[in-house]
């Protein structure tokens, strides 16, 4: 019999959706120990995540699983870069961008059955000023609604989709002198403009299904760069709509293409994001994509689904959010209805 792989979860216990110890349980209970050893270990501060990974990585470890959010899968990720050690995912955050493009389930117990299945396949990854980034990253107005939604106590594509509307007016576009510096049909061009937001993308969406790069590939070797102008409240709608849809390409406000490396140069510091992560760079931005460099356990098609499929996974996770939340309540009660009966039999046996 052939040797056991090693597998490694790394949980992040405060991230995205609720439920983390049902997944370990789940784990406990459909991973196929034919196959794997397992461990599971949680996450005690950020940037925890990738020393567990790169840790393993050293160790032999096969594959490393992240349960968490896209912060979380981007942690684990930046662990795993150029070694044989291959990343998996069970999704259980509020956008899931990198998950959901890879078709994998939200769903535990189906994502669990990806990885019981085996097949890994590499995938390319990004880099801005030096940070990898895996599904997307940007400047302008989707880094400044990363800071609204980072900041927010809810999540969600409610959520998302309301700081979305109540902000995309008020926004104030900026100018910037963007430079094409290798592949595709453009390289070398350098083109001043006024910009709503420029997004790099490997993968097709920022996460909850918004789909800001319907074509985009993580195994073609291209990063798609996607442009959108300035408009007016009457464009919100529909600009709404074909990014919920996979159409925004289509869309007269939007310009397109795919590079290898991409610089931004812009009139002074402020707010990016890398997979949905916000924080502050200097002016100038320099984006990058990086072929191959990671391997991944995932359904072999990629990118965004037929409508059939789209309908099928729509209510999946409906059922399996409707769950999830059925069971949070459940358990909290049971815990203060528990903490009660403790506090009374304490009282009843202290004779007070």
């Amino acid at each position: 019999m052939a040797d056991k792989k090693k597998i490694m979860f790394i949980v992040n216990p405060v991230s995205g959706t609720s439920g983390k110890k049902r997944i370990q349980k789940l784990i406990k209970e459909r991973l196929n120990k034919d196959i794997y050893d397992y461990e599971i270990v949680e996450t005690e501060h950020v940037g925890h995540a990738t020393e567990l990974a790169a840790k393993a990585a050293d160790d032999g470890t096969d594959i490393v699983c992240a349960v968490g959010g896209d912060g979380t899968v981007n942690e684990v990720a930046s662990g795993l870069l150029h070694t044989k050690t291959a990343l998996a995912i069970i999704p259980s955050g509020s956008g899931n961008g990198l998950a959901r493009h890879l078709r994998i389930p939200v769903e535990p117990q189906m994502a669990i059955d990806i990885i019981n299945k085996g097949l890994v396949q590499a995938m390319d990854y990004g880099t801005m000023n030096g940070k990898p980034f895996f599904c997307t990253c940007g400047v302008g107005f989707d880094a400044f609604i990363s800071q609204r939604f980072a900041e927010s106590d809810k999540r969600g594509p409610v959520t998302y989709i309301e700081n979305v509307l109540n902000t995309s007016l008020k926004y104030h576009s900026e100018t910037y002198d963007v430079e094409i510096v290798s592949g595709g049909d453009e390289e070398g061009q350098h083109e001043r403009m006024k910009a709503f937001l420029i997004s790099c993308a490997n993968a097709s969406q920022y996460g909850n299904n918004a789909y800001i790069a319907p074509e985009a590939s993580v195994r073609d070797g291209m990063m798609n760069v996607i442009i959108i102008e300035p408009f007016s409240a009457i464009d919100v709608p529909q600009l709404a709509i074909q990014l919920f849809n996979g159409t925004i390409t289509q869309n007269s406000h939007i310009k397109t293409f795919e590079c290898r490396k991409v610089i931004i140069h812009r009139s002074k510091p402020g707010a990016v994001h890398y997979d949905g992560d916000p924080t502050e760079m200097g002016k100038d931005v320099s984006v990058e994509l990086v072929p191959g460099g990671l391997l991944c356990v995932s359904p072999p098609k990629e990118g965004m689904p037929n409508m059939d499929e789209r309908m099928q996974s729509f209510f999946v996770e409906h059922f399996y959010g409707v769950y999830s939340r059925t069971e949070a309540v459940i358990q909290k009660n049971l815990h203060k209805g528990q903490t009660l009966l403790n506090g009374d039999l304490i009282r009843k046996l202290s004779g007070k």
